[in-house]
């Protein structure tokens, strides 16, 4: 945790405010962050654990916290290269208007050695390409990838709640970016420690799968309601042709990450819950040869 606060009081831009939300961790956080002499932090506790189930509404509490004109939120375990708001100030200054900003990520190991980047991406793009991308699993990303307006955020309900925050990023920043799109820069300006704490590491199989159901409806409902601009009617037309196939791309995915270990007992559990998350066999033998190399790698 030190050495994520390190970074971001560290930052180029300086005018900021860090806010440090305490849920009832078992770590000596408030003795940490009182280590920090600096105005910019303002520290809070939560009176009862949220957990890792509601994770989003730590984050929508950060929010109603945030004085800023935007926000970002991350894990104490991640850190910022020294220009990342200076990076998106940058991004911002260029388009003005949007909502929603994203950049490129270093991924570290635990000690902080760099294990790969993730994709680049274009420089602006509108949400149904962003979409598309992402399901066709083209794209990896994180929270702390993207900067919001905060009162934009604010008006669309803050950041959208899954279980486990399992694809809370995704439809956030796709809700943001419906009206006016989104901009990247590929400057890796987030590091993300690839850990067995990491929500793509951890938390209830189960949970992560029914976060999947619930990403499909709200992709129908949103593919049913959105009106594409014309530079993006052929993807919009090709994700609502596509998007059953897209989603169970996404369920194969969360089986694989899952049978990563104990591929036995996880197989048997993936084909007693076929019907109720309606797999096929095909996704589950699927699921599991694409484990093996996934076991090789880290996560992404």
């Amino acid at each position: 945790m030190e050495e994520c606060i390190r970074s971001i009081l560290g930052q180029s831009v300086t005018d900021f405010e860090l806010i440090v939300l305490n849920d009832c961790s078992p770590e000596p956080v408030g003795q940490i962050v009182s280590g920090f002499i600096d105005s910019r932090i303002r520290y809070h506790e939560n009176e009862s654990n949220v957990g890792a189930g509601r994770l989003t509404d730590n984050w929508n509490k950060c929010l109603s916290l945030a004085q800023g004109e935007y926000i970002m939120v991350m894990g104490d375990d991640d850190r910022l290269e020294p220009d990342y708001l200076e990076e998106f100030s940058k991004l911002i200054a260029e388009y003005p208007d949007l909502h929603v900003f994203h950049c490129r990520s270093l991924i570290i190991d635990d000690g902080g050695k760099a294990l790969q980047l993730t994709p680049a991406y274009p420089s602006y793009e509108r949400v149904c390409d962003n979409i598309w991308h992402r399901l066709r699993q083209l794209r990896s990303q994180y929270i702390s990838d993207f900067v919001y307006r905060a009162d934009a955020l604010r008006q669309q309900g803050g950041f959208y709640k899954l279980p486990l925050a399992w694809g809370s990023d995704d439809i956030t920043a796709y809700i943001a970016s419906a009206e006016k799109g989104i901009a990247h820069t590929n400057n890796p300006v987030f590091n993300y420690r690839s850990n067995s704490l990491s929500i793509t590491s951890s938390g209830n199989d189960l949970e992560k799968m029914h976060a999947n159901t619930a990403y499909a409806q709200w992709l129908g409902f949103f593919l049913e309601e959105h009106a594409p601009h014309k530079t993006e009617k052929v993807v919009y037309d090709n994700l609502l042709k596509q998007q059953d196939h897209l989603m169970r791309l996404r369920k194969r995915y969360t089986m694989a990450l899952s049978m990563r270990s104990r591929m036995i007992s996880k197989l048997w559990m993936w084909l007693r819950h076929r019907k109720e998350f309606d797999l096929k066999f095909i996704d589950i033998a699927t699921a599991a040869i694409k484990s093996r190399g996934l076991r090789k790698r880290k996560p992404n």
